[in-house]
């Protein structure tokens, strides 16, 4: 069975890693407590951690409820089980030998007890490096090391990742969901709880039944899709950043409808066609290949303007989100990068702006370029971690609602120059 397992499975947990193994082991552990679990199972399980990975072990015990648990009564069993076992499933022997003298079992045909008995029968536990137990916290022990790791890269630079991170952040980018708000038009569409009529289906469904009006049809609010464009900064004082950012690209380009995807030095690229490739290290060489001014000087005015009068009526709706990612660092005129920001700024529902300088607590929009931009930025945001990057998706998620500019409420640069 393992080994059908190590063919099938893919991605974060894959059999070749210990959560796999400790997945594998969990479910031997349910089976033996009483539940009725086969191969099909394990590999549905391994699917479902796959799919909603392991940052937060809420979700992780949400996947395996869903595959293991058929049953109501079998709830309490899979509680009492995942309690046990997921509190540090390489220490498992240790852990029994301190509880189980001490543990109250309760009767026979208990669900604890028979967890317990098929914990005990569990003799070849799979080893995996666990975090440290705190002496002052007794027999509490830690949760396995796989839930850590995550957490501690989420908040670790975009410039200080070694080549294991970078593809560690590659596969969480390629798993964060992006729920844009939708736009909702004037037009309507039908829905079972709509707030206006329906005459025109309502009449039609009355002549089936000789004119009798047995059944009211509504309408309501039609919502479509928001069209997103990225413009994003490769110059040489965004060199640091621009590989990650590339593969943000990527990953919103994969998990959204109606993405333009721009780089801009010196002149602004179109690789929206290039991010849609699949596979992002071949997208990336497409780019690359495409692409003529990496790391170089900056004009972000007369890139603004290459776009604002070649792409913009062909990419962008009044409902579309446009994200700028840009340390506002500017070789050229300011004078047009301020009128082409505050017409970019008209032609879209909302204009956010992410630097990656914004990671610093003392920073301020010094540079003339972050200056000339700020009073027509709808969102100011960080773009430095994965963490910024969640920080996005959530703001994403709320884009249909006006709000104040995050600018403004993070900081009054025009009220107080110092």
């Amino acid at each position: 069975m393992t080994h059908d397992l190590q063919q099938t499975s893919q991605g974060g947990s894959s059999p070749e890693t210990p959560l796999a193994d400790h997945i594998v082991t969990f479910g031997r552990v349910l089976r033996r407590a009483g539940l009725d679990i086969g191969s099909s199972q394990m590999m549905d399980a391994l699917r479902a951690v796959d799919c909603v990975g392991v940052q937060r072990r809420d979700d992780l015990r949400q996947a395996l409820y869903s595959v293991f648990v058929c049953e109501q009564g079998q709830a309490e069993l899979f509680d009492q089980a995942f309690q046990l076992f997921w509190q540090a499933p390489s220490d498992l022997p240790d852990l029994l030998s301190t509880m189980l003298p001490s543990v109250d079992a309760g009767p026979p045909d208990t669900p604890r007890q028979r967890v317990l008995e098929a914990l005990q029968e569990q003799q070849e536990p799979p080893e995996t490096p666990t975090r440290p137990r705190d002496e002052e916290e007794g027999e509490e022990v830690e949760i396995v090391a796989s839930f850590s790791r995550t957490e501690t890269l989420k908040d670790k630079d975009f410039a200080d990742f070694t080549s294991a991170e970078v593809d560690a952040a590659k596969a969480f980018m390629q798993r964060m969901q992006w729920p844009i708000e939708p736009q909702r038009v004037r037009r309507h569409t039908a829905r079972a709880k709509g707030r206006v009529l329906d005459l025109r289906r309502t009449l039609r469904r009355a002549m089936r039944h000789h004119g009798e009006l047995l059944d009211l049809k509504k309408l309501g609010p039609k919502r479509k899709h928001r069209p997103v464009v990225v413009l994003c900064d490769i110059s040489g004082s965004m060199e640091a950043y621009s590989r990650m950012l590339l593969h943000f690209m990527h990953a919103i380009t994969d998990g959204m409808q109606q993405v333009e995807s721009f780089v801009f030095g010196t002149r602004l690229t179109r690789i929206t066609r290039q991010l849609e490739r699949r596979d992002v290290d071949e997208a990336l060489e497409s780019v690359s290949d495409q692409v003529t001014d990496w790391a170089g000087g900056t004009r972000i005015g007369e890139a603004l303007r290459t776009f604002n009068y070649e792409w913009l009526r062909r990419t962008l709706r009044s409902g579309g989100v446009v994200l700028v990612i840009s340390d506002g660092c500017d070789r050229g005129d300011i004078d047009l990068l301020e009128r082409e920001v505050a017409r970019l700024s008209r032609s879209c529902h909302r204009l956010i702006w992410l630097n990656p300088l914004l990671s610093y607590d003392d920073y301020r929009p010094l540079t003339r370029g972050m200056q000339a931009a700020l009073p027509y930025i709808d969102d100011f945001l960080p773009v430095h971690n994965l963490a910024s990057l969640e920080q996005l998706a959530d703001a994403l998620s709320r884009i249909g609602r006006r709000s104040r500019p995050t600018w403004q409420v993070m900081y009054d640069w025009r009220l107080d120059p110092s």
